[in-house]
């Protein structure tokens, strides 16, 4: 026998560290899948409590990331989304009380029948297994990926940034002593060992030991994983949001609306990174939301029509410079904002298909057949007619926590929550049927 293979029984132990990060987490994956709710939500009431009882642990350990990011001269957007303070670390441990009220979709029947010749077929939810995610900067992520992964009965594997190495350190901690704690495996959540990148390449060659990537990140960094990794990818995306003020528009809710969307929270996916102005309104609505945008420290990078326009009132404080080609396709993350008049509706459609990542747009109008025609036309994960581009988000929309945003249009589209960390299985019940 060719000692090319290994003897059945042999001890299957990987060597890699990663590798065997991985073989842990599928044993700790198995013994998950069939645990009712009730257990499964103990052990996410202890990690909430563990949080905020060792919130002083868990920001000193934050510190030194972010003293190390300034120090590198990471820009201030970066730095916002790394740091944790107590107030977030409560706001994070709340997420994990939201996951609990949730419904478990595991075991929730799809759809089921009992077919003509009396065999009963029911396709039933049942966790993904083993699902890495792989993320930058944001150490919040750390917990909400824990949280749902738990909840939907899957093992996690954790690969955060160098950035935030400390504070990932001290959550993961955090979260496996609590785990552990409640009677489940600890190893259902792991930090993948090392902080090179080839760990990352090894987890995503991980086929048949990682069931499921979800890369959350810059642009740069999904699309490496798409396009590297063998593991099966659920695709996250980037937030090149648009805000639209159609030619009837309430100028006040337009104004509030734009606002909100861009300076509310700027580093994040959901911030509005781009304003379309129909050109009948933009005389009016333009003057009082370049006033507004500087007044909230937003800089406009403007076409002619908006340079135009910001000069007719030079007292309004905007701060405006001119918009090039790479502006339309950018993801500030930052105070920053682009934006052009269009001729109508049509045209604002037009400039986001060309340029959008998928992500969310919004209309502010009065007029229902507008709202209309532009839910019908535009296709990103999420259109809000109205309202806040912020609104997109697991939280807001009722999920609890959220995995991340999908921008793709397989399995799981938008905010992904606990049914999207499930697949389904067919489960068919006879009484002796044999096929004939």
């Amino acid at each position: 026998m060719s000692s090319d293979f290994p003897s059945p029984l042999a001890d299957p132990m990987p060597q890699s560290p990663v590798l065997r990060a991985a073989y842990r987490a599928r044993a700790a994956a198995a013994e998950l899948a069939p645990l009712p709710r009730s257990v499964k939500d103990e052990a996410l009431l202890a990690i909430a409590d563990a949080l905020e009882v060792r919130t002083r642990e868990i920001v000193e350990a934050n510190a030194e990331d972010v003293a190390k990011a300034r120090a590198a001269g990471t820009s201030e957007s970066v730095v916002d989304r790394l740091t944790l303070t107590p107030e977030r670390v409560r706001a994070i441990a709340k997420d994990v009380r939201d996951v609990v009220a949730l419904p478990d979709p595991v075991g929730e029947v799809v759809r089921g029948s009992t077919l003509p010749n009396g065999i009963d077929l029911r396709q039933v939810r049942v966790p993904l297994g083993v699902v890495g995610i792989i993320y930058e900067a944001r150490p919040n992520v750390t917990v909400d990926a824990a949280a749902l992964c738990l909840k939907s009965g899957n093992a996690v594997l954790l690969r955060g940034s160098s950035s935030a190495y400390a504070s990932n350190t001290a959550l993961v901690r955090v979260v496996r002593d609590a785990v552990g704690g409640a009677g489940l495996p600890a190893d259902a959540v792991q930090l993948v060992p090392g902080e090179s990148r080839d760990s990352v390449r090894e987890l995503m060659r991980a086929r048949g030991m990682v069931d499921v990537l979800i890369p959350r990140g810059g642009a740069g960094l999904i699309r490496t994983v798409v396009e590297e990794s063998t593991v099966p990818v659920i695709e996250t995306g980037t937030g090149n949001c648009h805000v639209y003020v159609d030619a009837q528009a309430d100028i006040d809710m337009a104004v509030e609306i734009l606002v909100n969307s861009k300076a509310q929270r700027p580093s994040v996916c959901n911030a509005a990174e781009t304003l379309l102005v129909h050109q009948d309104i933009a005389a009016e609505f333009l003057p009082r939301a370049l006033a507004a945008l500087a007044e909230a420290g937003v800089t406009v990078h403007g076409d002619e029509r908006v340079l135009a326009l910001a000069e007719a009132v030079p007292d309004s404080g905007a701060k405006v410079v001119p918009a090039t080609i790479e502006d339309w396709e950018t993801e500030y993350l930052s105070y920053d904002i682009a934006a052009a008049v269009v001729d109508s509706l049509d045209a604002a459609v037009r400039h986001i298909r060309l340029w959008t990542s998928g992500h969310t747009e919004a209309i502010v109008t009065t007029s229902q057949a507008a709202a209309r025609r532009f839910t019908q036309l535009v296709d990103s994960t999420t259109v809000a007619v109205n309202a806040s581009t912020r609104f997109t988000d697991g939280s807001q929309f009722g999920f609890g926590a959220e995995i991340g945003i999908s921008t793709q249009k397989l399995h799981a589209r938008g905010p992904m929550g606990l049914p999207e960390l499930t697949s389904t299985k067919y489960i068919v019940t006879g009484d002796g049927h044999v096929r004939r």
